[in-house]
């Protein structure tokens, strides 16, 4: 079993990545509205990775009840302005329109790959910017030498930030996807039946032991707290001995998403530089 260490990959990416910025004027641009404690947490995350990397940071903070005009009317400054990535933090409140709220990003500024045209991008398998989680998993795969060619892959989750992104990158790189969501039956025949399985639901250690073949890939995707420790979708500690890779909760998803928004900064600059 050899565990993808997300940290290390992460780092080297980032360290990278700072010699290309080093004479650009590059700019992320974060707006939050309300006070979800996750989002604050992950938004910390990017203004550390920024203030590594000398890219500049602007975090704007909404109240709960804002309305959609006025944060549509920023996004509208900023797609005019000299911000290179502009980013909405999910998730919003429910009485915005949060598809409308993100088909105003211009896409070449769209660094979270969530505006329409990013998706039919990476349906189509055309250049674009693509959701940063999604990336990152590919990325690491990649790092570590495990081909995706002709491989049977499960991703357990359709969510539109992880599991149907990752379902096209995968399928773009000539793997067999299978898609298991909540409605699935008899998820472990699938999961029993694949040589890499993805655990996207958000559930802890929701997959266990008697769901993976003998050396799997497992890629662990969930985050959770659980007793006051971070735990994945994954049943990590019963799993690692059958896995040929395996990811951990902390360690390595994680911080790939962050590598791979440091990525997509400098991807949008290239778009927008052409």
């Amino acid at each position: 079993m050899e565990i993808l260490d997300g940290k290390k990959v992460r780092e080297e990416i980032l360290e990278e990545l700072k010699a290309k910025f080093k004479n650009l004027n590059l700019t992320l641009a974060v707006i939050q509205i309300g006070e979800d404690a996750a989002s604050s947490i992950y938004i910390g995350q990017k203004e550390k990775m920024c203030n590594n990397l000398g890219i500049n940071f602007k975090h704007y903070n909404f109240e709960n009840d804002v309305k959609e005009e006025e944060i549509i009317d920023l996004i509208n400054k900023l797609n005019n302005d000299e911000t290179t990535g502009i980013l909405l933090q999910l998730p919003i409140p429910k009485h915005l329109n949060e598809q409308r709220i993100l088909n105003t990003i211009d896409y070449k500024k769209d660094v979270d790959g969530l505006t329409n045209a990013n998706v039919a991008n990476l349906v189509l398998n055309e250049n674009g910017l693509v959701p940063c989680t999604p990336k990152g998993v590919m990325t690491i795969l990649k790092h570590y030498n495990i081909d995706l060619n002709s491989k049977k892959v499960v991703i357990i989750g359709r969510s539109n930030l992880v599991g149907k992104p990752l379902f096209n990158l995968m399928l773009n790189e000539n793997a067999t996807v299978t898609l298991c969501h909540s409605k699935t039956k008899n998820l472990k025949e699938h999961t029993l039946n694949a040589d890499i399985v993805v655990a996207a639901v958000g559930k802890p250690k929701f997959v266990t032991e008697d769901m993976i073949s003998d050396d799997a890939v497992v890629i662990d995707v969930g985050i959770s707290r659980v007793d006051g420790k971070v735990v994945g979708d994954v049943d990590y500690d019963n799993i690692k001995d059958k896995a040929s890779y395996i990811t951990p909760v902390p360690g390595g998803v994680g911080p790939m998403t962050i590598a791979s928004l440091a990525e997509n900064i400098y991807e949008a600059y290239l778009i927008q530089n052409k």
